[in-house]
């Protein structure tokens, strides 16, 4: 039964506080939108600062980056000539060499540094640059270093190859890419906003209170970099942008239904608001809270960029719930009801619920409890066979969707000199036994050759050419056998890092990161259901099925990606990522139905409130999981395989569970299980709500409807 005006315990709140909320706000802008430009400047992709401080590395970095000169930038210059080099070609490479040697003297002065190499089928040359970092960043020193070599016969091709070179080019990917994500993703919100509600006006005020949110949230994770030291990468940048737009306006789709709801039953737009908040609120904050417990798991991982990703996600789900649930609700309170034009909600006291889409929805699973819920577990372990796919993982060189120069160049390298085609190996030892280890490292099985290097600051450098392509599975292991058998030189002290090794440390602490967030993750979800639903089973069931659809969409984008798109591997962070982001999203709408099905099930029952619950929550919900998948899509328009990946299978997977999971499984399952679902509360007892008879749902939906 509707009500005319407020009731004396529902006294709506004064008029100026929703203006007292915005001026809030405006204030808080004009602190944080400064520092919001700021977070760029302290963003870092270098290796040293995404690694643990214990890999052996970021030991050897570390190391070199105290050594006198600074860390070394290594560049590799290789010249090729389809029909063999010429003496003009040759000649050109010796100067070449010659007047970058001198504009970027070594750091060292015993050095004589690398020389130029011919190739044995005499099409190419190759020589080494090392250019110390005090010159600058490897992204401001490829694209000077290319120009300086232009002037060269005709026909003499040069590819600039090398690890800083690689850097340089995935610096260049991000360049600018936390505007482009911006952007694209303020794009798609708009867009998808404008379809759902049908009204000129209305998607901007969700689109505003996001916005503030996201600049928000960019300020407080600079000042969390600050103050704490938190690695934040432009991996984890872009991230933040796509989960406070993303998450913001799934706040904001199911406020806005609660209040159009609460705008039919209450005439005073303020107490509508209120009922509104009511209503919505705790299955917001609920999902916030799981989000935010879920991020927060990240810390005990050991890879710094992963750790780093915790609490900036965090930062950026609590400025979101913020906003969402104060400027959002100020906002559409000022604005009145006409912010709906055209379709604006009528107080009425006769406002009846339309069965519509999710009315017959909801009375087929009814009738087909055990088909709906077979066939969903059918279609989702198809999609799992995918997890059988022995995909292996993916190369630095493989990243680009695009193979720069630093890519070619290196196939050109392996083809021309098979015995350079590796990312070299770098050694540190006390110089005493430099002879010795250079030796031992020279024997090692998968070892082209060993240099010995320049000796400073009490250490000895050493350069090892592994003979198999970087970042694969063999070299990895040529680096696992050179590590052992330097290890083993007592007295030595000496440690192996560079690019590949950097790598391989990379993926054995991300498998390792895996093992001890993964379970953390299902235990911190688990106890959040538990507490919000009140319940035992239900927790249990919605975790089985938000597990069983991340299998589902994994097995899915493997195929996807192998198949169609034809990319040579997974990013070693993908599954954790992926994983992290679906089963604490992909729980967000299980959440939303199942606090719904619990809210009605204490009036109706326990099946007419889960039939209930689909359908007051099927709309909204669906929208909700329709523009998270669209924000998260936003990262497969970027060129990079690794975000790619990520944004595609996020976004299958949020669409599986909001159009799947949540829209059949879950109302099949509950249905089946019966009030037995909501165990050990009262709710799961006989006595609990009206009689459940075994009438069909066609028979009670004008119990709906009253």
């Amino acid at each position: 039964m509707s009500v005319n005006a407020a009731s004396p315990r529902e006294v709506p709140p004064g008029r100026w506080v929703p203006w007292l909320v915005i001026g809030l706000w405006l204030v808080l802008a004009a602190v944080m939108v400064p520092l919001s430009g700021k977070l760029s400047s302290v963003t870092t992709d270098k290796a040293v600062d995404t690694l643990p401080a214990g890999a052996e590395s970021t030991k050897v970095a570390v190391l070199e980056d105290s050594l006198p000169g600074g860390e070394d930038n290594t560049f590799v210059f290789v010249y090729h000539r389809a029909g063999g080099l010429t003496d003009a070609d040759r000649a050109t490479v010796e100067r070449h060499y010659d007047t970058l040697a001198e504009r970027y003297p070594p750091k060292a002065a015993d050095d004589e540094g690398p020389s130029t190499r011919l190739s044995t089928d005499g099409k190419a040359m190759t020589f080494t640059l090392d250019v110390s970092t005090t010159y600058g960043a490897p992204e401001a020193i490829v694209g000077p270093l290319r120009d300086a070599a232009k002037d060269r016969p005709a026909g003499l091709e040069l590819d600039v190859t090398g690890p800083a070179a690689i850097d340089g080019d995935m610096d260049a990917v991000f360049d600018g890419i936390d505007l482009q994500v911006l952007l694209t993703t303020v794009i798609v919100v708009t867009v998808l906003l404008i379809l759902t509600y049908r009204s000129p006006v209305l998607w901007f005020v969700p689109l505003v209170a996001v916005g503030a949110a996201a600049l928000t949230a960019m300020a407080t994770v600079y000042l969390l970099v600050k103050g704490f030291g938190i690695v934040v990468n432009d991996q984890n940048s872009a991230l933040l942008t796509i989960l406070v737009f993303g998450v913001g306006t799934d706040y904001a789709l199911l406020l806005i239904a609660r209040y159009r709801e609460a705008l039919h039953h209450h005439e005073n737009v303020r107490v509508a608001m209120v009922h509104a908040l009511r209503g919505a609120a705790p299955a917001i904050v609920a999902s916030a809270a799981t989000v935010v417990a879920g991020l927060l798991c990240l810390l005990v991982a050991d890879l710094n960029s992963t750790s780093g990703l915790g609490p900036i996600g965090a930062a950026g789900i609590l400025c979101a719930l913020a906003a969402m649930l104060t400027l959002f609700p100020a906002m559409l309170v000022v604005l009145g009801r006409r912010i709906f034009w055209p379709a604006i909600p009528r107080f009425s006291t006769a406002v009846q619920d339309k069965p519509g889409l999710w009315g017959r929805l909801g009375t087929g699973i009814n009738r087909r409890r055990w088909v709906a819920t077979l066939g969903s577990l059918g279609v989702l372990g198809v999609l799992a066979i995918g997890l059988t796919d022995n995909t292996g993982a993916l190369r630095e060189q493989d990243q680009f969707l695009s193979a720069p120069e630093s890519v070619t160049g290196f196939t050109v390298l392996r083809r021309h000199f098979p015995e350079l085609g590796g990312q070299p190996m770098t050694i540190y030892t006390r110089p005493a036994y430099q002879e010795r280890v250079v030796d031992i490292a020279k024997r090692t099985p998968g070892v082209a050759e060993a240099v010995p290097g320049k000796a400073v600051g009490g250490w000895a450098e050493i350069s090892v050419f592994p003979t198999d392509a970087p970042d694969t599975t063999a070299e990895y292991d040529t680096i696992k056998r050179v590590r052992t058998a330097v290890h083993g030189v007592f007295g030595a002290e000496a440690i192996v890092g560079g690019p590949s090794a950097e790598n391989l440390d990379t993926e054995v602490t991300t498998r390792r990161d895996e093992k001890r967030v993964i379970p953390l993750v299902l235990a911190v979800v688990l106890i959040v259901l538990g507490l919000l639903l009140r319940a035992i089973v239900a927790p249990l069931v919605l975790m089985a099925t938000v597990i069983i659809s991340f299998a589902a969409a994994f097995g899915g984008s493997v195929f996807v990606f192998d198949t169609i798109l034809g990319f040579k591997g997974i990013d070693s962070s993908v599954p954790l990522l992926a994983f992290l982001f679906l089963v604490a999203l992909g729980v967000d709408y299980n959440i939303f139905l199942a606090s719904r099905a619990r809210e009605e099930t204490a009036r109706l029952g326990s099946r007419e409130g889960m039939l209930k619950a689909l359908l007051a929550t099927g709309g909204v919900i669906t929208s909700a999981g329709l523009v998270l998948a669209a924000t998260f899509a936003v990262l497969a328009t970027l060129p990079l395989v690794m975000l790619i990946e990520v944004g595609f299978l996020v976004a299958f997977g949020v669409l599986l569970d909001a159009l799947l999971v949540r829209s059949v499984l879950v109302p099949a399952l509950t249905l089946l299980i019966g009030r037995r679902i909501w165990w050990p509360s009262r709710l799961s007892r006989p006595a609990a709500g009206p009689p459940i008879d075994r009438h069909t749902l066609a028979e009670e939906e004008p119990a709906l409807q009253r």
